[in-house]
This record gives structure tokens, sequence and C-alpha cells, in this order.
């Protein structure tokens, strides 16, 4: 049953500038925008906060465009947007994949990857892509900027370092060299939470993430090790089973999850031809 919004404070900044003031002074505030994850928590009465500062009305948080050969992209970016922007399709293709399989188009219409990546499911589908990429996040302060790379942001389950008084402004993703790849496995394509998600770039170095594993997303360390070394698919495989820590949930089971981590795995390295021959062994685990 939606709980009440009686007793509830609600402040509309005009201004970036004007929110980070709020946020230092009117503290405790929680951001709000899409509001696609916020307005679930309401409907179902969990909804603990009370007071809250609408940013969805900032335009300096909203956009995508090149600077220095970074992709920057503002917090407010809505899906849809991702999925429309040249720049994403041409820069981080796999970006755009991943806000295709968000929700259906209303949630992509009003879901924002800053929302995303500041709510830290570690189903959320373009975490992985932001982990695959080594993205930099970018928190802003009524006195200060600092940039924090993505994979150093999370600091367990849902929770992240951002600090009370900080907005997370912005996203800076360097070139990315090699082929791009992402997977999402759930009971449908979209308009569902995933029981894994993949993003992956091939390569003689490749990098791959995973979401709805662990706690939170994770860069694969020590099977992206195993592959630079020239290591087997079985190898990284097995290594792979190992780095990740699934649970048993009403989505799926954690010896599901390992299964299916370990053949995509396969299907990425077979699909970026980052292994050749010794790939195909792999495929039956």
């Amino acid at each position: 049953m939606m709980s009440s919004v009686a007793g509830r404070v609600l402040l509309q900044p005009r201004s970036l500038k004007d929110a980070l003031k709020m946020l230092r002074d009117e503290a405790p505030l929680t951001p709000l925008a899409g509001c696609t994850d916020l307005y679930v928590a309401l409907n179902f009465g969990t909804l603990k906060e009370t007071r809250f500062l609408d940013l969805w009305g900032l335009d300096a948080l909203r956009g995508v465009e090149v600077r220095q050969d970074r992709l920057t992209i503002g917090a407010l970016t809505t899906y849809t947007e991702l999925i429309r922007s040249k720049q994403v399709r041409k820069r981080l293709p796999m970006l755009a994949a991943a806000a295709g399989e968000v929700g259906g188009v209303q949630i992509q219409n009003r879901g924002t990857i800053g929302g995303n990546v500041a709510n830290g499911s570690p189903a959320g589908d373009t975490l992985p892509v932001l982990a695959a990429a080594d993205a930099v996040v970018v928190l802003q302060s009524a006195g200060d900027t600092r940039r924090v790379p993505f994979n150093d942001f999370y600091t367990g389950y849902r929770k992240h370092v951002g600090r009370a008084d900080e907005l997370l402004v912005a996203f800076e993703i360097p070139r990315v060299r090699g082929r791009q790849w992402f997977r999402k496995v759930g009971t449908r394509a979209a308009q569902a939470i995933s029981k894994i998600v993949i993003a992956g770039v091939g390569g003689e170095t490749p990098r791959l993430a995973f979401g709805s594993v662990a706690p939170t997303v994770i860069r694969a360390r020590r099977t992206e090790a195993v592959l630079a070394s020239g290591g087997t698919i079985v190898d990284a495989q097995r290594t792979l089973v190992e780095e990740l820590s699934p649970i048993d949930d009403i989505r799926s089971t954690a010896e599901y999850r390992r299964r299916v981590a370990a053949n995509l795995l396969a299907r990425f390295l077979i699909e970026t031809q980052t292994l050749r021959a010794s790939v195909r062994g792999g495929l039956s685990l």
C-alpha cells in the first residue's frame, strides 16, 4: 500500500549551485530525479526518507558530449537519451545496448543513469558497462569537485563513497579500445530485473564486469588476468566461478548464476575473438 506523503518535504532548487547549497545547509536531503526506484519504495510503504531534493529541472546535469577525448555523460541523462545519442552509440555501444533493456519506454524516458548508479543495486543494467569501461564518477559539493574511479565507488550493498553533501553530477569515460559486448539474462529482455548481466571489452587485455552475482557490481580481475596471460577458456571459467559470490533469491539460484556466467564468458570470448582454438572446449561447463 502506498505510504502517505504527509510530513514529507520537497525542495526544488533553481540551479545546480542552489542544489549544492541546499545539500550543505538543509541536510538531511535525499536527491531525486526520475523517481523510478523511489516511487517503488513509496508504493510499498518502505520509503523511510522524508526530506527530498528535486533535481529533475537542472539542465546542467543533462547531456552527452566529448571533452578531451572523454565521453562525458550528465547524471540526469535518461536511458532514452543514451539510446539515441550518436556519441554513445559510436564510442560506448554497450551502454546504449544496456539502456535499451532497462524497463519499458516509460522507464527509459524517466530513469536516469545517475539514479541507476546512486541507487546501487547490483542488478543495475548500466553498472557493469561503466565498470568494464573504466568510467570515472564526478562528485560535486558546494566547495569541491572530486573524481572517483567507478570501480572504487561502491563500498558494499547499495553503499558508496559519496558524501551527504555531494551530488553525483556526471560520468567520464575514456576511449574504449576493443570490441564491446553486453548481455542481460532475465525473465524477459526488458521490464525484468536481471538474473545476471555482463559487460565486456575484448582484446589482448580483456575487461569483464558482472552484475547480480555479488553484493556490488564486480570487475572480474582474476579472470581477466588468466585470459591476459594466455590461459584457456576452462581455466578462465573455473577462475570466474570462484570469483563470483551470487545468492539464491526469488529470481534465480546461485548455482544457476555461476553456470550462466561461465557460459556467457565463453560466448564473449568467441564473439570478440579474444581466444580462438582454446575457446570451444569450455562451452559444456
